[in-house]
């Protein structure tokens, strides 16, 4: 098994042939043994998968009987077992393998399609501000997969930036288990209080209700580095303010803008400061 894309990984090569080259491209780990009826019957379809799609992954077989610490090191508790390995991390995985569809489905998870190529382009839509154009972009992966997360999330960004906070909260109230879960929690507070708007009925004794309501609007109108001001200036005063919202809040901004935004990298640091 000389080929370039499909090796025989053991305790000696793991660390460059699959944590470092997976650097460059995603490593499909196949925990094996070869007394498995089930092992015997999908290492045949993962290596047809991995000529097939020769270059876009690298199949690495591991035995578990001859490689007993890294069967412990990534708890391997049954076979077949597959894990994704991307920058050295195990991103995706699966084990008790029953069926050819359960492997062809975890292959499609690594393997660039179309709809990675309309992730892209939606993700830089949104960049330049194109949110109608994200929005479609998103609907027509979510025509034929309804789960995706990435697209789900970055139609929930859309839909927010065009001030639909209604369908967006949906979205966000449902969004399916994935890496970018926690995303989607992030932004959930945010478009709670955007759903509800202002609230009229703060006490007039609440000296920071005006600071408040005045960021949520700001944030509703899109000047966010107000908005983020006016936050801030609330956690200076008093970080328990309506059990830690306006914290919240801003990490919602942070997440609806992107990490490489420049006020995300402003506003992160003066958070930090603020807070500790």
């Amino acid at each position: 098994m000389d080929e370039d894309h499909i090796i025989i990984a053991d305790e000696s090569n793991f660390e460059y042939q699959v944590l470092a080259f997976s650097e460059k491209a995603p490593v499909l780990v196949d925990f094996w043994a070869n007394w498995s009826e089930t092992c015997l019957r999908t290492s045949p379809l993962l290596e047809s998968l991995a000529r097939h799609n020769s270059g876009k992954f690298r199949l690495a077989k591991v035995d578990v009987d001859n490689n007993k610490q890294l069967t412990q090191r990534y708890q391997v508790h049954t076979v077949p077992t597959l894990k994704t390995f991307e920058n050295g991390l195990v991103t995706h995985q699966i084990e008790g393998i029953t069926t050819n569809t359960q492997v062809i489905d975890f292959v499609k998870e690594i393997v660039p399609g179309p709809e990675n190529l309309l992730i892209e382009k939606a993700a830089s839509l949104l960049k330049t501000e194109e949110y109608q154009l994200v929005e479609e972009t998103c609907l027509e992966i979510l025509e034929d997969q309804p789960t995706h997360p990435m697209a789900n999330l970055l139609l929930a960004k859309s839909l927010i930036w065009q001030g639909n906070y209604p369908e967006a909260l949906t979205i966000l109230n449902k969004f399916p288990s994935s890496s970018e879960f926690q995303k989607a929690e992030t932004l959930l507070p945010l478009v709670k209080v955007l759903v509800a708007g202002l609230n009229e009925h703060d006490p007039t004794d609440d000296s920071l209700a005006p600071v408040y309501n005045r960021a949520i609007n700001l944030i509703m109108i899109g000047n966010i580095p107000a908005a983020l001001d006016g936050l801030l200036e609330i956690l200076k005063q008093d970080k328990r303010y309506k059990k830690g919202l306006p914290k919240h809040l801003i990490l919602g901004l942070f997440e609806l803008l992107g990490d490489d935004h420049p006020a995300t990298e402003d506003y992160r640091s003066l958070l930090a400061n603020t807070l500790f």
